[in-house]
């Protein structure tokens, strides 16, 4: 097997030596793993398979987002999203990475997604036989006194190997000859090479002799590196300068003045004249930098600062010192000056933020990670280590990791973006040193909105006064709600809540627009078919899922007057407002003639009626009181006064554009005889009435047993019944001591009957009163009101005989018992005679509606 095989199968054992300690110490070092990699690996060695150490789902990784989050400034190492394997990205120099360090380590954070996951990865550069030895100078020349002892020392170039351990300079050797050989002394870590002379010099057999020096390291196979040596041999100069020491120690704080002395070397020369002056110089094969930064005085051997001294470039420079004569040939001899760098506080940490996103959720959990922040100081001892904290105030925090000077930015708290939609937290890293030093660095992030805000209305309920007989399609009222959160979750619709589509679902008749909230009504409200009534809007908004909310919106109908008088009495057979009216000649002055009876359906002002004598025969004779209707006479009649007189009166309301009807009454004076006639036929009418009193007595009875049945009946009903009624029938206006009426009328060829009540002066009908409606329960018992109408009417039109008449009078029992009728919706009639010889009939009829 070659050497090549044995060494890489020496790296994989190695290797997997690091894994299965790892895996035995896992839970010692928590979420971290440590690999090894030689140098000079070609790009796409596999370093290892992160994603099966740490137990991670390959088919998850690019879902996750699995990838390298930081490492060194330049990535070396990628990973496979696919397979989870660690691999080498581009050639790796150790001793350009880690500059000459034993451990050469890169720390890696490998990042996980969905939860969030950090595993830290350590990967060891380990070192291969890269490098050749190499000597500062190609040559080096030294001048030998001729008379020189054998066994006198020449330091020579130390060869340099960046490669470290084994694969540094093991050995040098020296080539063939008869007067020099080769001695290694061991100095620290170096070892520097000294020609011995074992043998003396002799000027005029050989004046030049060349040498070469051959350093080799112990890599396998190995590698080499010549120097050249010519030696000249000078005459004699005995003594070489001497230093009082071998190795000069000194302590230097970095980032010290320009000029400082650091440290004085001291050598001395037995010799006299030239041959005893020391001249002190640097060895020519240091490094170049040491020039930059320190000087040496050639004539006192004082080590100066020349450049900027930082501890973080190198904390400690060996420097060597050759002491020369000015014999000749001269004499030298050197020294090693170790000069140490101490720390001081003069770096501010680095903080290194990343952010997984600019935005975050409102509805964040508390715990959720933010950012991954990491901090650096290239400073040591406590001037390296850090604290961080960040702004107060905030519902942030920062949680450290299993590493130094590792934290996450979480949430501590429940976020509110209609509170506060942006945050700048700074974040502020100080180390421990004397006086310590800071950082600062600022995250900015939003909050992304929710929706976790309803629409609300800017009042609840909403009071609509609309004016009745508005048009229909046209717009009568706007609403509008708002929504703190954003764009769509703020985008509002509006809609109305339907009922079962009754017709006492006022809404049916209403459309609303769904983006600004007009309210269209799609009909013309009536104040007298509906005074109040209220439907609700829903505001939704456009979120998911979406949130509503509604509003009630109370509409109260205002009248108009739109409804004339409508006249009640007088009314004639053919339904036109005209009455004849007969009294006696001997009335008095202020007898009541009669009442002109009218019925405006408008409320308020607009329903208040007022009465005027528009034509009248005699202005002297007859006066109408203008707020009852009532026609009373002014004055006694007189023979000269006319036997008939017609009167026109004029009823108006009072609304702003006022409405009137008209009403004829003819009055016709008579003598009293006439009056007695009518007395006679009340006395014929009392005659018949003796024959059928045993047939009301019986028929009074049975009528007593069914209203007593029907009482009990009736309460029963009403202790069952939970329904509040009082907001289906609400209560009557007042009234001038009438109850409610009906007068049939004809117009054209259409038959009307109006049915309403006498309101008061000065009364008004509040919204919501229905004292200008009859309840009417079905047809049945309007009909049987209908029946009972026409009951004192043979089918001729012509009055009944006695019999009907006394049956007719059971009628009258009715009247007597109608209060205690009026709660069972019932219907009672009196019959009244009017004087006069046309015997006409007067009809009234009192109803009171169920639960008025």
């Amino acid at each position: 097997m070659t050497d090549a095989g044995q060494r890489h199968r020496g790296q994989l054992w190695r290797i997997a030596l690091c894994v299965s300690l790892l895996l035995s110490f896992g839970e010692r070092i928590s979420a971290q793993i440590r690999y090894s990699v030689p140098e000079e690996a070609k790009e796409g060695t596999i370093v290892g398979n992160i994603a099966k150490d740490f137990g991670l789902d390959v088919s998850t990784l690019v879902e996750r987002r699995f990838r390298v989050v930081s490492g060194s400034k330049e990535a070396l190492f990628e990973v496979n999203q696919n397979n989870g394997v660690l691999y080498v990205e581009k050639k790796i120099d150790r001793e350009m990475l880690c500059n000459g360090n034993e451990a050469c380590v890169i720390n890696l954070k490998i990042a996980v997604e969905n939860p969030l996951e950090i595993h830290y990865v350590a990967i060891e550069i380990t070192d291969v036989n890269d490098h050749s030895p190499t000597f500062t100078d190609n040559e080096n020349r030294l001048e030998i006194a001729e008379n020189t002892q054998p066994g006198a020392r020449f330091q020579l170039q130390t060869a340099h190997d960046p490669d470290l351990g084994t694969h540094g300079v093991r050995l040098y050797k020296l080539s063939q000859n008869e007067h020099f050989d080769l001695e290694i002394r061991d100095r620290g870590d170096d070892k520097l090479p000294f020609l011995i002379l074992q043998k003396p010099l002799d000027r005029e057999r050989k004046a030049e002799h060349t040498l070469i020096l051959t350093a080799t390291d112990g890599g396998s196979p190995p590698r080499s590196g010549n120097l050249n040596i010519t030696i000249s041999v000078l005459d004699i100069n005995d003594n070489r300068p001497a230093f009082s020491q071998d190795v000069y120690s000194a302590t230097l704080h970095e980032n010290v003045d320009v000029g400082t002395t650091v440290i004085k070397v001291f050598a001395t020369d037995l010799d006299e004249g030239p041959n005893g002056d020391v001249i002190y110089s640097f060895v020519s094969h240091l490094n170049s930098k040491v020039f930059d930064i320190f000087s040496l005085d050639s004539a006192t051997g004082d080590i100066l600062v020349k450049g900027g001294v930082d501890f973080e470039k190198n904390a400690v420079y060996k420097l060597d010192v050759q002491a020369s004569d000015n014999g000749q040939p001269p004499t030298t001899s050197d020294c090693r000056v170790v000069i140490k760098i101490q720390d001081i506080n003069d770096n501010q940490p680095d903080i290194e933020v990343t952010s997984l996103s600019n935005v975050v959720s409102e509805d964040s959990k508390p715990g959720t990670v933010i950012s991954l922040i990491s901090v650096t100081d290239a400073d040591s001892g406590l001037n390296g280590k850090v604290k961080c904290k960040i702004s107060e105030n905030v519902p942030f925090e920062l949680k450290p990791s299993i590493q130094d000077n590792m934290y996450s930015l979480v949430t501590k708290a429940r976020l509110d973006r209609e509170s506060q939609s942006h945050y700048d937290i700074t974040i502020t890293a100080t180390d421990f040193g004397q006086p310590p030093l800071s950082a600062f660095k600022t995250l900015s992030f939003g909050i992304s909105d929710v929706n976790d805000n309803s629409p609300e209305f800017p009042q609840n309920p909403f009071e609509l006064y609309l004016v009745e007989n508005n048009a229909a399609g046209a717009s009568i009222f706007s609403v509008s709600a708002f929504d703190k959160d954003l764009n769509e979750n703020a985008e509002i619709k509006y809609h109305i809540l339907r009922g079962d589509g009754a017709q006492t679902d006022m809404a049916s008749f209403l459309n609303i627009n769904p983006d600004n909230g007009h309210i269209h009504a799609l009909k013309s409200f009536d104040y007298e078919t509906v005074k109040i009534f209220q439907f609700h809007v829903l505001a939704t908004d456009s979120g998911t899922p979406p949130l509503t909310c509604n509003a009630t919106v109370n509409v109260y109908i205002l009248d108009q007057n739109d409804n004339p008088p409508v006249i009640l009495s007088p009314v004639s057979s053919n339904g036109s407002a005209e009455g004849v009216e007969e009294i006696p000649r001997n009335v008095n002055a202020g007898h009541l003639v009669t009442k002109v009876r009218a019925y405006d359906a408008d409320a308020g002002y607009n329903g208040w009626l007022l009465f005027s004598l528009h034509e009248v025969t005699d202005h002297t004779l007859f006066g109408l009181d203008r707020y009852t209707g009532q026609i009373r006479t002014l004055r006694v009649f007189t023979e000269t006064d006319e036997a008939e007189h017609k009167l026109i009166i004029v009823v108006k309301d009072n609304g702003n554009v006022s409405l009137s009807a008209t009403a004829t009454v003819v009055i016709k004076v008579v003598e009293p005889k006439e009056a007695f006639a009518a007395s006679d036929l009340t006395s014929v009418v009392k005659d018949e009435e003796d024959n059928v009193t045993f047939y009301l007595i019986i028929t009074l009875g049975s009528v007593s047993v069914l209203f007593i049945i029907s009482i009990v009946i009736l309460i029963a009903m009403q202790c069952s019944k939970t329904t509040d009624y009082s907001s289906k029938y609400l209560q009557d206006t007042n009234y001038d001591g009438t109850l409610c009426h009906s007068i049939q009328y004809r117009s054209g060829d259409k038959r009307y009957m109006l049915v309403g009540p006498r309101m008061s002066i000065g009364s008004t009908i509040v919204p919501g009163s229905n004292g200008n409606t009859l309840v009417v329960p079905d047809r049945r018992s309007r009909a049987s009101c209908e029946n009972v109408h026409q009951s004192h009417l043979s089918n001729d039109g012509r009055p009944r005989t006695k019999a009907q008449m006394g049956i007719l009078l059971v009628c009258l029992r009715f009247v007597a018992l109608a209060p205690a009728f009026r709660r069972a919706g019932f219907c009672t009639n009196t019959l009244l005679y009017s004087r006069g010889s046309e015997r006409r009939v007067r009809r009234w009829k009192y109803c009171q509606g169920f639960g008025s």
